[in-house]
C-alpha cells in the first residue's frame, strides 16, 4: 500500500459523524413519511369527532325524552333540559360549537338537534342531525 492509501483508509476510520447531506436526506424521509401517517389520521379523527357527536345527540335525546316525560312536552330550548344532563348542562359537540336545536325538524320528527361540525356552518358535509338516523 503507499503512504497516501493509508492514510485515506485512515480517515475513513476516523470518520463518525453524518455529512450534511445525509442528514438532510434523513429529515426529508422522515417528514414525507410523517405527512403520509398526518394525512391517514386526518380523516379518521374527523370520523371519530362524527361519532362523538352522534353518541352526544343520543344523550341529548335521551335528556328531551325525559323531561316530555315529566312535563308532556318538549322543551322550547335545551337549557330547559339540562337539568336532566350530566353535570345540569348543555355539553358543546365536538369541535367545541353549540348543538342548534329546533322545535321543528326535516325528517318528521317533533325536533332536531345538529352539530355544525368542523367549519362551523351550517349544510356542509360535516353537520350531524338527529335525524341521520331516522
Amino acid at each position: 500500500m503507499h503512504k497516501n492509501d493509508m492514510i485515506a483508509t485512515e480517515r475513513r476510520k476516523r470518520r463518525k459523524g453524518l455529512t450534511l447531506a445525509e442528514i438532510i436526506v434523513v429529515i426529508t424521509l422522515l417528514s414525507v413519511v410523517a405527512a403520509i401517517l398526518f394525512g391517514s389520521l386526518g380523516g379518521i379523527l374527523d370520523e371519530g369527532k362524527k361519532d362523538a357527536a352522534k353518541l352526544s345527540i343520543a344523550q341529548i335525546e335521551n335528556a328531551l325524552g325525559i323531561y316530555k316525560l315529566k312535563s308532556n312536552k318538549y322543551p322550547k330550548s335545551l337549557d330547559e333540559a339540562a337539568k336532566y344532563m350530566k353535570g345540569g348542562k348543555v355539553p358543546n359537540d365536538p369541535w367545541d360549537q353549540p348543538f342548534e336545536y329546533s322545535t321543528s325538524s326535516n325528517c318528521g320528527e317533533d325536533y332536531e338537534i345538529i352539530s355544525i361540525g368542523a367549519d362551523g356552518k351550517r349544510g356542509g358535509d360535516d353537520d350531524v342531525s338527529s335525524c341521520e338516523k331516522k
